[in-house]
C-alpha cells in the first residue's frame, strides 16, 4: 500500500485536464502509440465533438520511481501504482467531481496559464479542501504567447497559501514537465490508509451497464481485500452476489484475482436489475463483513426539470428501461413517472443544468436509439397553501389554483463571476436584468475582479451562460450554488392554440417577465406552425387573462380559379361554400404541433 498513489486532475473547463491526462499515459506507457489519440479517456462521440469530458474516468498507471533532489525521506524507490481519475469541469457536472475526490487522498490543481484562476477552480479546489485532499498545483500551457507565468503564480500562492516552489510548470501538449509531475505525485500525495486484514470494506463511485456481462460496477477499497469468487453484498439493498470477475481499470479491464486494499478496481456479478447498484454505497464481504458503511457523497440535487416524452407513444416501456441504463452510468439523472394530455406518457426529469439536458437528450438518441420529445425545462418551486399545506412544484401542471394558494417560493443560488474590469458594467446590467442583487465585487488581481450576486435560479436556466460570454467576449468565468428558496411573484403562463391549452408548453415565470416571454414564444410558434385551411390563433395567457396573441392565416385556396366569366353571382355562391366549409373546419381542427416548437423555447433568442 506504500507504493499506491490515489489522485484526480481538477480544473475549470478547457484548462487542459484531458490532454495532460494523455501525456501523462503516453509517459508512463500505460497506452500503446497506436492505442494513443487526443482525449483518449473520453470514450464517448459527444465529449470528443464538445471538446469536453462528461464523466470521470479512472485508469491504473505504473511509474518506476526514482529519488528526486528534493524527495522526503518517508518515500522509497520502486514502482508505484498510480490510479487516475480524470475529471470534467463544466459547472453541470460538479457532482462527477465529488464522486471522484471520494475516491482519491490527492489532486492536481489545474490552472491555464494564459486565463489564470477562473470560478470553477475555486469552486473545485473548495471541494478537495473539504475532502482533506492533498492539493499539487500545476499552471499548464506554460508554451502558449499568452502565458502570465508570474501573475497566475501569485494568484495560485494567494489562493491556496503555497510556496512559489511548490508550484508545477507544465505543458500537456507539448509534454513540459511531465515526469515532475509524476515525481510530485510519489513524493506529496499520501499513500491510501486502510487495514488490508479488516473485513471488505469498498466504496462504489461509478457503474456502466454492458448488454453481454450485465452491470460493471467500480469501486475504491479502504479496508480488505477482493478475490474472485467471493460472496459481497451491497448495503442500501441487502442483496449477496458472487464476484464472478474482478480487475483493476487500464484503458479496458484487466482480470486480476484478487483487488488489493487502497486499489480501486471493478466487479461482475452478473446483475441485470439497474435499481440493485446505488453509486455511493459500500460493498462488503458475506462471511466477514463490515458493519459501517463508507461516507460516500450526499444525494444528488437536481437544478432544472423538464419532461422526456417517447414520439411514438408505443415506446414508453422501451424508454423507462432506456432511462434506468442512462442512470446507472449518470448518477446525477433522477426521473418520475409523468403524464401529459399531448404527449401521453413520459417522464419529470431532473438534470443539473440545461447542458445535462442536451447531453442526456443526445445519449438517449445514440446510445440507445430513442428519439424524444423534450418540454420546456423549469425549476422546482415551492407552494404554500391557504390551509398551511407545503407542495413540491417540479412541473406546471402541479400548480395549485392561485385562489387557494397564500404564496410560492422560488430557488434563490450565489453566483460567482470572475472577469476583466473592463466588462463589470455589461455584467451588471444583465444580471440586474435578471433580478439579481450585487453582494460583493472585489479585485483579486489588478486585471481580474470578482462579482458576487444572489439571483433567482429560474434566470439562469435558460441563457444566462451564452448571454454572459458574450458580453465578455468569453473573458468571463461563471460558478454558482443553491441558498435557500425565496417568496416571489411566480404564475403559470399557458399557450393555447384555438383556445385548447397544450400542456407541454406552459410555463412557471415571473410576473414582470411573463408578458415579453409569452409573446416571443406566439412569434415563435407562429413561424414554426403550418398553416392550415382555416385561421389558427396562438395565444399566451396567464389564467383567464390573454396577454400576447398572434394569428396565422388560413391558407386561400382561389375556388373561384374554374369561373373565367358570366356572371359574378357564380363566384359568390362559390366563395360562400368555401366559408361554411371553413367554419366546420374550424371547429373540428387540431393543430399538429412540430418537434422543433417544443424546442423553440429554449432558444427564444436566436
Amino acid at each position: 500500500m506504500k507504493k499506491i498513489r490515489n489522485f484526480c486532475i481538477i480544473a475549470h473547463i478547457d484548462h487542459g485536464k484531458s490532454t495532460l491526462a494523455d501525456r501523462l499515459l503516453q509517459t508512463t506507457n500505460t497506452i500503446s502509440e497506436r492505442d494513443m489519440q487526443a482525449q483518449v479517456l473520453d470514450d464517448m462521440d459527444l465529449e470528443r465533438e464538445k471538446g469536453i469530458t462528461i464523466k470521470s474516468h479512472a485508469i491504473q498507471i505504473n511509474y518506476p520511481y526514482k529519488y528526486g533532489n528534493n524527495a522526503p525521506k518517508n518515500v522509497e524507490e520502486g514502482e508505484y501504482t498510480l490510479n487516475l481519475i480524470d475529471t470534467p469541469g463544466h459547472v453541470d457536472f460538479s457532482y462527477e467531481v465529488s464522486r471522484a475526490l471520494a475516491s482519491c487522498e490527492g489532486a492536481l490543481l489545474l490552472v491555464d496559464a494564459t486565463q489564470g484562476i477562473q470560478a470553477q477552480t475555486i469552486s473545485n479546489l473548495y471541494l478537495a479542501i473539504e475532502n482533506d485532499l492533498e492539493i499539487i498545483p500545476v499552471i499548464n500551457k506554460i508554451d502558449m504567447d499568452g502565458a502570465m507565468i508570474p501573475e497566475v503564480m501569485d494568484q495560485i500562492i494567494e489562493l491556496i497559501g503555497c510556496k512559489e516552489e511548490d508550484i508545477l510548470l507544465a505543458s500537456g501538449k507539448s509534454g513540459i514537465g511531465i515526469t515532475e509531475i509524476l515525481e510530485a505525485i510519489c513524493e506529496r500525495i499520501p499513500p491510501p490508509h486502510g487495514d488490508p486484514n479488516a473485513p471488505l470494506q469498498a466504496l462504489i463511485f461509478d457503474s456502466v451497464f454492458n448488454s453481454f456481462r450485465g452491470i460493471i460496477v467500480y469501486f475504491r477499497i479502504f479496508n480488505g481485500s477482493l478475490k474472485k469468487g467471493d460472496k459481497v453484498k451491497f448495503f442500501s439493498t441487502d442483496n449477496e452476489y458472487f464476484a464472478d470477475e474482478v480487475g483493476i481499470l487500464k484503458l479496458g479491464l484487466e482480470k486480476k484475482d484478487q483487488v488489493l486494499c487502497g486499489d480501486v478496481g471493478y466487479i461482475i456479478t452478473g446483475i441485470k436489475n439497474a435499481k440493485e447498484v446505488k453509486v455511493g454505497d459500500t460493498l462488503t464481504n458475506v462471511i466477514n463483513p463490515t458493519h459501517e458503511r463508507i461516507d460516500g457523497f450526499e444525494d444528488v440535487k437536481p437544478m432544472v426539470f423538464a419532461g422526456i416524452f417517447p414520439v411514438d407513444t408505443d415506446k414508453f416501456e422501451e424508454l423507462r428501461d432506456c432511462m434506468e441504463k442512462l442512470q446507472l452510468n449518470d448518477a446525477s439523472l433522477t426521473f418520475e413517472l409523468e403524464t401529459s394530455q399531448a404527449l401521453g406518457f413520459g417522464f419529470r426529469c431532473g438534470f443539473l443544468g440545461l447542458l445535462h439536458m442536451e447531453i442526456i437528450q443526445e445519449r438517449l438518441e445514440r446510445e440507445f436509439n430513442q428519439t424524444v420529445i423534450t418540454t420546456v425545462p423549469n425549476v422546482s418551486f415551492i407552494a404554500y397553501t391557504n390551509k398551511g399545506e407545503k407542495i413540491d412544484v417540479h412541473n406546471p401542471s402541479t400548480l395549485p389554483d392561485p385562489t387557494s394558494t397564500d404564496r410560492i417560493e422560488e430557488p434563490f443560488i450565489k453566483a460567482q463571476i470572475i472577469t476583466k474590469p473592463d466588462y463589470i458594467g455589461n455584467i451588471m446590467t444583465l444580471c440586474i436584468g435578471k433580478r439579481g442583487m450585487l453582494i460583493h465585487q472585489g479585485y483579486l488581481t489588478p486585471t481580474r475582479v470578482e462579482l458576487t450576486f444572489e439571483m433567482p435560479l429560474t434566470e439562469i436556466v435558460f441563457d444566462f451562460y451564452d448571454k454572459l460570454k458574450s458580453q465578455t467576449r468569453g473573458y468571463a468565468s461563471f460558478d454558482y450554488h443553491p441558498l435557500e428558496f425565496r417568496q416571489s411573484d411566480i404564475v403559470r403562463m399557458d399557450i393555447l392554440l384555438n383556445g385548447e391549452k397544450v400542456d407541454a408548453l406552459s410555463a412557471l415565470i415571473h410576473r414582470s417577465r411573463a408578458q415579453e416571454f409569452g409573446r416571443k414564444l406566439c412569434e415563435k410558434l407562429k413561424e414554426l406552425l403550418t398553416r392550415q385551411q382555416f385561421q389558427i390563433a396562438i395565444q399566451a395567457a396567464i389564467g383567464a387573462k390573454v396577454i400576447a396573441r398572434e394569428n396565422i392565416s388560413a391558407m386561400r385556396k382561389d375556388v373561384t380559379a374554374k369561373c373565367y366569366g358570366g356572371d359574378i353571382s357564380r363566384k359568390r355562391k362559390l366563395l360562400e361554400k368555401q366559408k361554411e366549409g371553413k367554419k366546420r373546419m374550424r371547429l373540428i381542427g387540431n393543430v399538429e404541433i412540430p418537434q422543433e416548437a417544443f424546442l423553440a423555447v429554449l432558444k427564444l433568442d436566436d
